[in-house]
């Protein structure tokens, strides 16, 4: 009894005399904050999406009060955040332009009654790996799709997205605007790059990634871009323009007029939520 009541006194004194020098080194090394930092932090929504470029809202944070990164950095946040971080740093707030994601491929997946491919992205093969996307791109071949620029349909950018904000509709992944914050963290999930910020609403996209030359798409997707540059050719502000057989839109000159749609053969050009247009040639 008494060895074990001497033994209990040892320890407890242990912990006492390590507690006292914890509490002194605590004193000794202490490092003061800036009392801003805290209410940086409480500003930012919490996500910790990484939209940023930084690691989570309190790496922003930091990053902020060491003027390392300029506020309204924030998509999740927007203009208000920016607002109340301008605030608490004493420096004037720039309007923060809200974008949304755009998933560049179009190619979703249509049957007919006899389960024959009618409009959209073609498989070459049947994939039974992990279903995430950056697994099924690294089969041989760049994966099951036909077109090697398509959405690989895994949803490693949906498993991504926080704000349930994207969704897979008939294989490709389709981003609701409205729930959209722009943190583009599901850009990051995707290994095809195929996910690109644009403003809200815009009226007119192309929602397509392929580089191929417009025979080699054709046979992958039915509705991919050819390349074949009559929009170019009828845009009235010279807003797009054909680089490495894909049509490209500069939204610094494009008034949305919408001309380019009505002449392209895939009616691939279509608004921002890009809705499935059947291909014209399909009866």
């Amino acid at each position: 009894m008494t060895d074990i009541l001497l033994a209990v006194l040892i320890l407890g004194g242990l912990g006492l005399i390590f507690g006292l020098v914890l509490a002194a080194a605590s004193r000794v090394f202490y490092v003061e904050t800036d009392p801003r930092l805290k209410r940086l932090e409480e500003c930012l929504p919490g996500a910790n999406c990484g939209g940023c470029g930084y690691p989570g809202c309190g790496g922003y944070a930091e990053a902020v009060l060491q003027g390392q990164a300029p506020i309204g950095r924030c998509a999740s946040g927007g203009n208000e955040c920016a607002r109340n971080m301008a605030a608490i740093m004493g420096v004037k707030a720039e309007p923060v332009a809200r974008k949304v994601a755009l998933v560049r491929c179009s190619g979703e997946k249509h049957y007919d009654k006899d389960g024959n491919l009618t409009t959209g992205a073609r498989l070459k093969a049947r994939y039974e790996g992990f279903q995430d996307c950056l697994s099924a791109s690294k089969v041989g071949g760049s994966g099951p799709l036909s077109c090697k620029f398509g959405c690989l349909g895994f949803g490693s950018c949906v498993a991504a997205c926080q704000y349930d904000a994207i969704r897979l509709v008939n294989g490709v992944a389709k981003v609701n605007e409205d729930r959209c914050v722009g943190c583009m963290r599901c850009a990051a999930a995707c290994p095809r790059e195929l996910i690109v910020p644009v403003e809200p609403k815009r009226n007119v996209v192309i929602a397509c990634a392929s580089l191929a030359k417009g025979a080699v798409t054709s046979r992958g997707c039915t509705i991919g871009c050819i390349g074949c540059g009559l929009c170019a050719k009828i845009c009235p502000h010279d807003a797009i323009t054909v680089d490495h057989n894909l049509a490209v839109i500069d939204y610094s000159k494009c008034d949305n007029c919408g001309l380019c749609a009505t002449v392209c053969p895939k009616r691939l050009i279509k608004d921002s939520n890009v809705e499935h247009l059947p291909d014209p040639a399909v009866k």
